[in-house]
């Protein structure tokens, strides 16, 4: 089976994608296009399939670079590949030729780039990274490679939709405490739960830090066949999950 790479306009001319599960190598719960190292499928065959993202991307397997994501708010600029991934969410390079991979089960991808500055970024950004400000973040070291804010363009790759992400009442607290305008990313769920909207909530925070930005508007609980989900393997009491990834070349 072929990679599927889903692309937006709105980063041209780089080489990007957000790719689904279909096309890879592994079995089991992760059929498809795993590329999760962190994940317990077996290791090389993580590693050809992230062999053959490079190859659609058109780049050496080890100049697709990946962190070691913790939800956090942190950011790297990466010059040349990495012996040992960094801790961080979120990466920006001017280096022609390096590709920046995300990995993502739910949480957003986002992928950002100036082209007019030749600058591109690549944030996972969860509720927890994007209200500790991992998107602004990624904005600002891109800022500090030459982009300018106007000029940049992000775009939010397969998240969780807000039907499918139901919350408790301390996780609405803890947004309102954040501000209370963020109500308006909460919908009414099954009992005393709530829905989240993410994707909403990850676009409003780019666009008030002053940049263009959309949402892809796929969502990965939603469609088992394309996406992987770490809140459905959850539902369907499944060992582990697979990890997607979203790239972007400089």
């Amino acid at each position: 089976m072929t990679l599927e790479i889903i692309t937006s306009d709105s980063l041209a001319p780089f080489h990007h994608g957000f790719f689904t599960r279909r096309g890879g190598a592994s079995s089991g719960v992760y059929a498809g296009l795993n590329c999760g190292f962190g994940s317990t499928d077996q290791r090389e065959v993580v590693a050809t399939n992230r062999a053959r993202v490079a190859r659609a991307i058109e780049v050496e397997t080890g100049n697709l670079v990946s962190v070691h994501q913790h939800h956090s708010a942190d950011v790297v600029t990466v010059e040349a590949p990495f012996e040992t991934a960094p801790k961080a969410d979120a990466m920006v390079t001017a280096t022609p030729g390096l590709a920046l991979g995300i990995l993502t089960a739910d949480c957003q991808p986002v992928l950002f780039a100036d082209a007019d500055a030749h600058v591109v970024g690549a944030a996972h950004a969860g509720w927890s990274g994007a209200m500790s400000g991992v998107l602004e973040n990624t904005i600002d070291a891109m800022i500090a490679l030459g982009a300018k804010r106007d000029t940049i363009k992000a775009v939010i790759g397969p998240s969780i939709s807000q039907p499918s992400y139901e919350v408790g009442q301390e996780y609405f607290e803890r947004f309102l405490d954040e501000d209370p305008e963020n109500a308006r990313f909460f919908a009414n769920g099954s009992g005393d739960k709530l829905q989240f909207d993410l994707p909403a909530y990850g676009l409003a925070k780019l666009r008030a830090a002053g940049v263009s930005a959309e949402w892809t508007r796929h969502c990965t609980y939603r469609e088992p066949e394309r996406f992987y989900s770490y809140r459905r393997s959850v539902h369907k009491k499944e060992a582990d999950y697979g990890r997607l990834i979203s790239v972007i070349r400089a």
